[in-house]
């Protein structure tokens, strides 16, 4: 066997259906007394009933989590929060949320509570993101890993079947490039090809029927799979796809992940056979060949818009993306080709299938 390195996180994690009915049990020991809740505006209602719930411990309800992080909001909510001598950031909500809450531990080293209501998986992880001049930065600081992640599925039936499709779509992403990732282990890998495994049943059954909440806590339980994964090894090409798009032309983080997978194992399905033939178990696929097209035909089961300008991308960026991913990569296990990766970004562009 391969010598490997694995190292678990430190994380509280609470899974259950109906768990924020248990949150003042699950929050008491730490002993919180300011507890700043970071959400979107979207999910401000939320906050407000969580604040209710728990306001003998909370200090305010924050609506300001927008996607990527932009720096000017990340620098206001540092300082509302130094102002508010906040003790904690509780995140509810999905990766803006909880990307907010970690550029303020970031600062400031306040522990986060994360409750996703997505399947972003950020809430496993020590990696953060800050967007900049239209560039999206990451990095890793153990400061950023949640202490205590709690998974209610039940928060998740009223997340409209296109987010959930998306969101669950780029949790799968998280495990697919965990397969072949530079550091992956065996631990890890295991953890991939489930998570994948159980978004691909879970996922078109929420889109038929929203409110089966065996498939919503199947679902949940492979993004928390794949947030492990994203948290516990690097990730590749599909991630510096991604990360150059959403920096460059704020594209939606979800439906840009979901919209790229199947383009970024068609162009690595060569490169690493044996995570490749992990992938195909786990999607059911005999044929290496066929994985992107697989996941591909996987979005249009799921109703996923399948072009990039849908989601407001110019014609001239995938030229332009294709030199901003090669001037700066990812590790990849393939090597990146400018004129190939620009034939797939336009493809992406028209939304044609990757081969």
């Amino acid at each position: 066997m391969q010598a490997f390195h694995y190292q678990a996180l430190p994380v509280d994690v609470h899974f259950a259906s109906a768990q924020m009915n248990n949150i003042q049990d699950i929050l008491h020991p730490y002993g919180y007394q300011r507890i700043l809740i970071i959400t979107t505006a979207g999910q401000q209602a939320a906050g407000e009933r969580l604040f209710r719930q728990i306001q003998d411990s909370a200090v305010a309800v924050y609506p300001h989590a927008v996607m990527h992080v932009p720096k000017e909001v990340a620098q206001q909510a540092i300082h509302d929060a130094k102002h508010l001598k906040a003790d904690c950031c509780l995140a509810l909500g999905g990766g803006s949320a909880i990307g907010l809450a970690k550029a303020i531990a970031l600062e400031t080293h306040l522990p986060i509570i994360a409750i996703p209501t997505t399947y972003a998986g950020s809430e496993m992880t020590t990696v953060y993101g800050i967007t900049e001049n239209q560039l999206k930065t990451t990095g890793k600081a153990e400061q950023v890993l949640p202490k205590v992640v709690i998974y209610d599925p039940e928060l998740t039936l009223n997340l409209p079947t296109e987010i959930s499709a998306c969101s669950g779509m780029n949790a799968m992403a998280h495990a697919v490039e965990a397969l072949y990732a530079q550091d992956k282990n065996p631990i890890i890998s295991l953890m991939a090809e489930e998570a994948i495994t159980q978004l691909a049943q879970a996922l078109p059954e929420i889109v038929e029927a929203p409110q089966n909440l065996q498939a919503r806590e199947q679902a949940l339980y492979g993004a928390w799979l794949a947030g492990v994964c994203l948290g516990s090894v690097g990730m590749a090409i599909h991630h510096k796809i991604c990360h150059s798009l959403g920096g460059r032309y704020q594209l939606p983080h979800a439906q840009t992940h979901a919209i790229m997978l199947a383009y970024s194992v068609h162009y690595n399905r060569h490169a690493d056979i044996e995570a490749m033939n992990r992938l195909a178990v786990a999607l059911n696929v005999s044929d290496r060949d066929q994985l992107g097209l697989a996941i591909y035909q996987l979005n249009q089961k799921l109703n996923i818009p399948m072009a990039l300008k849908d989601l407001g991308l110019p014609a001239t960026a995938p030229a332009e993306v294709a030199g901003i991913i090669c001037d700066s990569p990812y590790y990849n296990p393939r090597e990146y080709d400018y004129a190939e990766l620009e034939a797939l970004l336009t493809k992406a562009y028209w939304g044609q299938a990757p081969a």
